[in-house]
């Protein structure tokens, strides 16, 4: 009732019932019932407590409250009701961090025990591990208002104690020894804790609904009817290879029990196609399944490119499928409503994501609270290395980077705090935000399975994370907005109207001349994935003949393997000798002149060489990605083993070993690679036969960037395409193609809204072109077309 009377609750689950009561109100909490904090009611809290132990918290809360505001009939009176409401499953909380508010609490609990028979039970609150931690706690707290011109009394707790750290069962019972009953309440509530499993062995799948004429009675069925209708449409001939391969994948799904999962996700992925949003071919390993191509989930022959499906779903190694969508960013929001219709609105959300303190933040934030200068943070900060996108840990970048040596040596007492305060915060949570394309889907309301969060600016999203929500059984999706897809759909709707074609881009030859000589000149401005400066200056020195070297190019152009371009330009033009360690590598290297560039090449490998299955090898891939030592070992050996069952020697079998192994952790997944080529490919395609319509829509999609926008128009003049400025008689809400060129968009203009334009063209479509500035200002709508907007 009202801000900052709030009271405090501790509530525990004991069994499956109490979880799922548990996540029902912490839902209610941080979304009905929000106000400044989460919130909730004695009469939700009636509703909801079967299976929940409940214990009275800390000074602020619902007995002790009332306690140390000497108000003890109130105190009584709300320990009665939580009786009537838990019985004997509420507890007395009793603390002591050596506070002052805690005296009234320790004489007053013990007293109200005895007159309510209520037990007593000692707890302690943590807000840290390590009561040396105190210190760095306490700047944590005043990280969000530190500012680099003031200084702050870090060591004056905002606590009031250091002693909020997680106590041993010693000094608990040291700390309360007067009080034994309340330690041997822990040990009872520990005892009331069933051993009870979120996830029952296999995930909660959303019940897909087979259609009522389908002529067949289980999910399983039901996939293999769309699987063998959709394999005829993708096949002129069905091969025993298909055959194989198809009915090989369809065994492995269903006997894994993903049948439904690929249902829906064809579902939504059809419907989406329906409605007229782009679909990408295909995102990840998930390119690598026939049955993904059959079903229309991808659009990317997996026998054509020799795509694993092993790498996608590993029989061996039971875990969800992860098919990763990417949706014309226009268009994804409707996808989801989609979703959100056919499942329920309460069993879908969005998921969260937390942001949290690399080195380089924590030491900037630390360095700000306690008075370090922001010239010496950032002379730290600016040498810590980032290497595959990921920011080295501090003790790990002191160590190994040769200019941060002074720092360890520093004798400075603020640089050593610095140091020391960072490393504890270091890897913290420091914000929350929505995963920007997780959404879970759940068979019921997904509070009944985790808790949801929402606050007035955000979108309902679960409190689970990623990660947290698959061990929990959960179905989480990625519906991933690409720009891409709407500049090629807006691409296709301008050639349409001004050529009257469809361009079918499914059909696209892979052996355009006209592509291979725009890649080959690196004139890859608004080229998917190619059109950074340094891939146009490595495409100019490999002079792509086939798709096969687009595909290994953009698996080379990343942290790593980028390394191996050199070697890998060099053997397609003869200048470098391809060799091959073994003959068994030359049909799997071949097609990268003897360079290992896919996560796939190293299985393959291994089950060649190692006579190890297709699943085994991938898990091996992990192992391998993951360097460690102890199960390298143990995979060597194996490997060599099983090498020399395939005859060969030791010796070779432990040197192919080492080769895949070196490059194990760089290889890039070869599907992922297909799938992204495939769109670079369409987008040149249209960029070399219709350079105008899909200059255009790229300019539309980035009318936000200005610097890009004038990069695409400076592209259009090595076109020979001129771009026209607005005109308020000429010009549309976007970039549009003309007779002569391109007319620039009034979307575009600074200061020029869409309400603006809108009305501008009403206008003019109304009564034809303005004849003046004076008709302009006649016969548009002045709120909407203000000064600024004339200026």
């Amino acid at each position: 009732k009202g801000r900052g009377i709030y009271q405090h609750l501790v509530l525990l689950a004991k069994n499956f019932q109490g979880y799922k009561n548990l996540s029902k109100l912490c839902t209610f909490g941080h979304t009905e019932g929000f106000y400044y904090k989460p919130r909730i009611d004695m009469e939700l809290l009636r509703k909801y407590s079967d299976g929940l132990v409940a214990l009275s918290a800390c000074p602020a809360g619902v007995v002790s409250f009332h306690l140390v505001e000497g108000r003890y009939e109130a105190a009584r009176s709300m320990a009665g009701t939580f009786k009537e409401i838990f019985w004997d499953d509420f507890y007395l909380e009793i603390q002591n961090h050596g506070l002052a508010k805690e005296k009234p609490i320790l004489e007053g609990m013990p007293k109200l025990s005895k007159e309510l028979g209520i037990k007593l039970i000692a707890t302690n609150d943590v807000h840290y591990i390590k009561q040396s931690h105190a210190i760095a706690h306490n700047v944590m707290l005043m990280i969000p208002d530190a500012s680099a011109n003031t200084t702050s009394d870090y060591h004056t707790l905002r606590y009031q104690t250091d002693q909020i750290f997680f106590k041993s069962a010693k000094q608990m019972c040291e700390l309360f020894k007067d009080y034994p009953q309340a330690i041997q309440s822990t040990l009872e509530v520990a005892e009331k804790i069933e051993l009870f499993q979120i996830e029952p062995g296999k995930p909660f799948m959303p019940n897909f609904p087979i259609p009522p004429d389908a002529g067949v009675s289980s999910l399983e069925e039901y996939l293999d009817k769309l699987s063998n209708e959709g394999i005829q449409k993708r096949y002129n001939t069905i091969t025993s290879e298909i055959e194989a391969r198809l009915n090989y994948e369809l065994a492995m799904i269903k006997k894994m029990g993903y049948a439904g999962y690929f249902l829906i996700t064809q579902d939504f992925i059809s419907s989406a196609k329906n409605m007229g949003v782009r679909v990408g071919p295909g995102r990840g390993s998930a390119a690598g399944s026939i049955v993904s191509y059959a079903l229309g989930i991808t659009d990317v022959d997996p026998l054509k490119y020799g795509l694993l499906f092993e790498r996608f779903l590993n029989p061996d190694r039971v875990s969800m499928p992860d098919i990763d969508v990417d949706f014309a960013d226009d268009g994804r929001d409707r996808v989801i409503e989609y979703v959100r219709e056919k499942y329920g609105a309460d069993s879908v959300s969005q998921i969260i994501t937390f942001g949290s303190l690399s080195s380089r933040a924590v030491l900037k934030d630390v360095g700000r609270v306690i008075g370090v200068p922001l010239s010496t943070t950032e002379s730290i900060t600016k040498l810590i290395p980032v290497i595959q996108g990921k920011v080295t840990p501090i003790a790990e970048a002191i160590e190994n980077t040769s200019e941060l040596k002074w720092v360890k040596e520093s004798g400075e007492e603020k640089m050593q705090e610095l140091i020391e305060i960072s490393q504890i915060l270091e890897g913290m949570n420091r914000n929350s935000s929505t995963h920007a394309a997780g959404v879970v889907i759940a068979p019921g309301p997904i509070s009944d399975y985790v808790p949801l969060y929402k606050t007035p600016s955000t979108d309902l999203m679960t409190q689970y994370s990623m990660l947290d929500l698959e061990a929990a059984g959960l179905l989480k999706m990625d519906f991933l907005g690409l720009r891409t897809l709407t500049i090629i759909e807006n691409a296709l709707k301008l050639i349409k109207q001004n050529h009257q074609i469809e361009v079918d881009l499914n059909s696209l030859p892979e052996d355009d001349p006209k592509v291979f000589e725009l890649f080959a000149k690196g004139h890859t401005v608004g080229i998917f994935q190619f059109e950074s400066s340094g891939m146009q200056d490595w495409l100019r020195k490999l002079k792509a003949t086939s798709i096969s070297d687009l595909v290994a190019m953009n698996a080379l152009y990343r942290p790593g393997p980028m390394d191996m371009i050199g070697d890998f330009i060099e053997r397609k033009h003869g200048r470098q000798r391809v060799t091959y360690i073994h003959q068994k590598l030359e049909p799997i290297l071949k097609e990268t002149y003897g360079v290992i560039v896919y996560q796939e090449q190293v299985i393959k490998i291994a089950s060649e060489v190692g006579g190890f299955t297709l699943a085994k090898a991938d898990l091996m891939r992990r192992a391998m990605g993951k360097k460690d030592k102890v199960a390298m070992a143990k995979l060597k050996q194996e490997f060599i083993e099983g090498a020399i069952k395939q005859g060969h020697t030791k010796a070779n079998g432990g040197e192919i070993f080492d080769l895949i192994e070196k490059f194990a952790s760089y290889g890039f997944n070869k599907s992922h690679s297909v799938a992204y080529s495939v769109v670079a490919n369409q987008t040149a395609y249209l960029k070399v036969h219709y350079p105008s319509e899909f200059l255009a829509a790229c300019m539309t999609a980035e009318i936000g960037d200005a610097s890009y926008v004038v990069e695409l128009i400076e592209e259009s003049k090595k076109m020979g395409i001129q771009v026209f400025p607005p005109d308020v008689n000429e010009s549309d809400v976007h970039f549009v193609v003309v007779p002569d060129g391109i007319r620039f968009g009034m979307n575009a203009i600074k200061n020029v809204g869409g309400n603006a334009v809108r009305s501008i063209i009403e206008a003019r479509t109304k009564f034809g072109k303005f004849s003046n500035l004076f008709d302009f200002c006649r016969r548009v709508d002045l709120r909407l077309v203000n000064k600024k907007t004339l200026e």
